[in-house]
């Protein structure tokens, strides 16, 4: 029995014929819309530059307390570790063998001014000659002198402060038989307020500050006077700035380094000789500077920094660029980027060079939902 033939309605022809040319290619999904991203405007703004440059505390003054004469310590006269002045007594070397000598002499000299104003009535009665007059005189000169000679070495014996400041621990105590000029000191004194920070800074830093100064990229208002400020070895903020007084004029052949001194007041005590710690140092300002925030920065396999940029057609474009230092949350940016330039901060995942984003300013995008929502 022959088949039977179905006739269908001239509508289901039509979608049928349409579902087999969707089937053969003739259509296909849309494309996807370019990917959102958040940009910043780039402007040209005026920058103060600081370095932060390791450093080491020193004494504003240091003096090792020696004696000048030979003898034996009668007496401590100061508390270790506490605040001297300039003059006070620190030690008491015996006296006595110095009294004794500073009598003679000025017994010796007593004697010898009396017979040079006898010898000087004589001389001019023409009774005796002039080189006796002469030798009388000059004895006359050096029973003086000697006099003096032991006045000054009764009053070493008597070890005084030569500056103010803080002492450290004493090397004798009484009876110890010390000398003069000996090599060990009895007590060193420093004075801690102020106190100098020698700051290292490199060479190549430096070169690189004295170029950018010279070329206009940075002026330096008062870099004697500078402010400085520290962070000392726990972390903590000193709370007084300093300000930069001098930097070397030579490079440390062992180490390439140039010291930087900047002083410091110390009322409280809290910086002792010896400190590490770590000093910001104002350079200078660098007017017309482009910063751009770190998370826009990234890196080319060579290490070499790049940044996204979104030009005039929407089309991201990468950008081979040169930092400088860090300015708080922003890289200081010296080649690649300039004012007015789009820069892709958000989304940074999804881009790809040369291909269109959409652009909005950042913090504008809605944020990612938490894990596990939809």
């Amino acid at each position: 029995m022959p088949p039977r033939l179905v006739q269908l309605p001239s509508f289901s022809v039509i979608v049928l014929g349409g579902a087999l040319l969707a089937a053969c290619g003739g259509g296909g999904p849309p494309k996807p819309p370019p990917p959102e991203v958040g940009v910043v405007t780039l402007t040209a703004q005026s920058v103060t530059l600081t370095s932060v440059l390791p450093g080491r505390t020193e004494s504003y003054r240091v003096s090792d307390v020696r004696p000048q004469v030979n003898g034996i310590v009668l007496k401590r006269l100061f508390t270790e570790g506490g605040i001297v002045t300039a003059g006070q007594s620190l030690y008491q070397i015996d006296p006595a063998p110095y009294i004794a000598a500073f009598n003679n002499a000025k017994a010796a000299l007593a004697s010898a001014q009396v017979k040079a104003a006898r010898y000087g009535q004589l001389w001019r009665q023409h009774a005796i000659a002039h080189q006796d007059y002469d030798d009388a005189q000059a004895a006359y000169l050096q029973a003086k002198a000697n006099a003096e000679a032991a006045a000054i070495n009764l009053g070493y014996t008597r070890v005084v402060a030569p500056i103010s400041g803080r002492i450290g621990r004493s090397a004798v105590t009484e009876g110890a038989l010390v000398t003069a000029n000996q090599a060990t000191a009895l007590a060193t004194i420093q004075t801690l307020d102020p106190i100098y920070v020698d700051i290292n800074q490199s060479s190549a830093e430096l070169l690189n500050l004295k170029l950018a100064v010279q070329g206009g990229r940075l002026t330096r208002d008062a870099p004697v006077e500078a402010r400085t400020t520290l962070t000392l070895d726990n972390g903590t903020a000193y709370p007084t700035p300093g300000r930069l007084q001098f930097s070397e004029v030579t490079v440390d052949a062992t180490t390439g380094a140039v010291t930087l001194r900047a002083v410091f007041p110390n009322s409280d005590g809290i910086l002792l000789p010896g400190m590490f710690v770590r000093a910001t140092v104002i350079e200078g300002t660098r007017p017309g500077a482009i910063l751009a925030p770190q998370q826009a920065i990234g890196r080319t396999e060579k290490g070499d920094p790049t940044a996204y940029v979104v030009d005039a057609n929407g089309i991201a474009r990468l950008h081979v660029i040169r930092v400088g230092q860090a300015v708080g949350d922003k890289w200081l940016v010296l080649e690649g980027l300039k004012a007015g330039d789009r820069l892709i901060v958000e989304g940074l995942q999804k881009v790809q060079a040369d291909q269109p984003v959409h652009a909005v300013p950042a913090g504008s995008r809605p944020s990612a939902p938490p894990a596990g929502q939809h």
